[in-house]
This record gives structure tokens, sequence and C-alpha cells, in this order.
């Protein structure tokens, strides 16, 4: 594992390089990595919190819940051996379009609020995100407030 972490950072740095399944195996390191830096933010890590994530990564990358739990892992060791998200937001904006990168907004609110409650911290983080990977603002709130609006009361 740990050597497919190397390979992940290393690959950052030089992402055309990259065969079309290894930039895919790059998103989905990058992608989940951001998420769980969401569910970690506010130092209260739950499970509902590592449902969401394991769901979102499933459906979004059409994985099974085992290849979900192997990513969820080596994003969380790559971003405990992180500096900052640049390294995960320019891969994700190299890769993906528009509709894509709201779409990983979503699922960064998503975790957020799997809990049943928002984080000053968990918003500040999916807020740096958005501008990172150039979600305007205004589908910064929209995304909010489309998954607060499922949320029970």
């Amino acid at each position: 594992m740990l050597r497919t972490l190397q390979t992940f950072l290393t690959r950052l740095s030089s992402p055309e390089t990259l065969s079309a399944d290894q930039a895919e195996h790059q998103l989905k390191i990058a992608a989940t990595a951001l998420m769980v830096e969401v569910m970690r933010v506010d130092d209260q890590k739950t499970e509902s919190e590592v449902e969401s994530v394991l769901l979102s990564i499933m459906q979004h990358f059409d994985m099974d819940r085992d290849e979900a739990d192997q990513i969820l892992q080596l994003a969380s060791q790559a971003l405990h051996d992180s500096t900052d998200y640049h390294q995960f937001t320019s891969l994700i904006k190299q890769h993906y379009g528009q509709s894509e990168r709201q779409q990983m907004v979503l699922f960064l609110w998503q975790v957020a609020y799997a809990d049943g409650s928002l984080d000053s911290y968990e918003e500040h983080v999916i807020r740096k995100v958005s501008d990172l990977l150039y979600v305007s603002h205004r589908d910064f709130i929209r995304l909010k407030e489309k998954v607060r609006a499922t949320i029970s009361p």
C-alpha cells in the first residue's frame, strides 16, 4: 500500500505520463481524499460520514465495497502525507469538467451533513475546495441547499 501511495504522490507532479487506468485510479484517490478531509476536519468522524464517503465513491466510480474501502485507506494516507489540497484539486480540475466538479462539491456537502449537522470547519474546507475547483459561489450555495433540503429536521 505504501508503494501505491508513493506512486500516487510521484505521479501527481507529472499527470501527463499516466495511462487512462492510472489516471482514473489517481482521480479516485484525489476525490476521496477531499471527502476524507471534510469527514475528519471537525475531529468527530462518525460512522455515517464514513458510510457517506464510501457510498459516494461507490456510486461515482462504479466500484464495489472492497475496492471503495481500499481507496478510502489510500486516500486517508495520501491526505495525511499532503501539505495542501492543491495536489488533489489540480488533478480533478485537469480531468473533470464543470459538472463533475460540481458533483464533487455535492459529495462534500453530503459528507458534511451525514451526521445531521454542519460544522463551521467542514463548511470552510468545502468553500476552499470549491474555490480551488473553480466552482462558483452560486453553485457552492445551491449544492449546499440541495443537500440540506434532504436532511430531516
